[in-house]
């Protein structure tokens, strides 16, 4: 009989995944997806329902990953809150399987996983992007995702500055409190961009916030939000001048409004960066448009899992 699957909380995935041990893996993943593996890596494009009588989708993202012995599938809700809920905009949970016989060994806070896998795999673009100079660090949004992206880029990046915007004053207020090191809370969206060399978008907005004119030329952009094909949160200026990087292409085709909308084509994914087989065009403008993917949720999950064990 298979052994009952633990269950592992939003503490104690915070607590047993660390952006040391992370990093590497999702590389190794994401390099792995752009060669195009097969039957070595199963990743169907993510499944939505959406909830249009609650304003919210519920996603579905399972994988596979054979040389990893790794099947996982994550369960996400996504919702447009209304301006003073206290509920988060995205709640997810994560089933680890055994491949071997199917069970379920382990049920974990998604939510989690969520914040710091994306928030590493935006790291990383960084890291293959940069531009020469990496002073300011510009965030719009102040949700969990932009507490996730500061925890990470100040630890792998040494800026002198770091700028945040949000629609509520309040928010921003929130976010300073939360992070470790000094914020700057700007009053819009321009005064946070200009100048800044590194800029993650962590909105939940439908519409373009951020212009291309602002943004200095050589700098490079994270852009997490605007996860649906008619949701944007970059312009049409910025999305023709910049180079535009993607984790999937299927994906970015099929789910961002962001390259939809703008009709910008996709230069690489950055897996194809990973593996040397597309050139990191870092003295360019860039746009790295991250929309999340299963294998990313079940390599961070099997590590959680493996320091659960270890510390038994």
């Amino acid at each position: 009989m298979a052994e009952l699957p633990v269950l592992i909380t939003r503490e104690e995935v915070m607590r047993l995944l660390r952006y040391t041990d992370l990093i590497p893996k999702l590389e190794s993943a994401l390099a792995l997806f752009s060669k195009r593996s097969g039957a070595e890596l199963v990743q169907p494009l993510r499944t939505i329902v959406p909830l249009q009588k609650h304003n919210g989708f519920l996603g579905l993202m399972p994988a596979y990953i054979a040389h990893e012995d790794i099947l996982a599938a994550k369960m996400v809700s996504f919702y447009q809150r209304d301006p003073d809920s206290v509920l988060p905009a995205h709640q997810a949970t994560v089933l680890l399987f055994d491949p071997e016989r199917g069970n379920v060994k382990a049920v974990m806070d998604g939510t989690a996983i969520t914040e710091m896998r994306t928030a590493a795999v935006s790291a990383i673009s960084t890291k293959l992007l940069k531009p020469c100079r990496q002073e300011v660090l510009c965030i719009l949004g102040s949700g969990l995702q932009a507490v996730s992206h500061y925890q990470v880029f100040t630890q792998m990046f040494s800026f002198t500055q770091v700028r945040v915007w949000s629609r509520r004053r309040e928010r921003a207020e929130q976010f300073a409190r939360a992070v470790a090191g000094p914020v700057t809370m700007c009053s819009s969206v321009k005064e946070a961009v200009e100048g800044a060399d590194v800029i993650v978008t962590v909105t939940m907005a439908k519409e373009p916030v951020l212009q291309g004119e602002w943004v200095k030329p050589g700098a490079h952009v994270a852009a997490v939000g605007a996860c649906r094909p008619d949701w944007r949160e970059l312009d049409d200026v910025l999305m023709r001048d910049a180079v535009v990087y993607v984790d999937s292409r299927e994906g970015a085709s099929t789910e961002s409004g962001d390259i939809i909308l703008s009709g910008a084509s996709v230069f690489a994914e950055i897996g194809e960066v990973i593996n040397g087989t597309k050139p990191a065009l870092c003295e360019k403008t860039t746009v790295f448009k991250s929309l999340g993917m299963g294998i990313q949720d079940a390599v961070a999950a099997k590590l959680v899992f493996e320091q659960w064990k270890s510390q038994l």
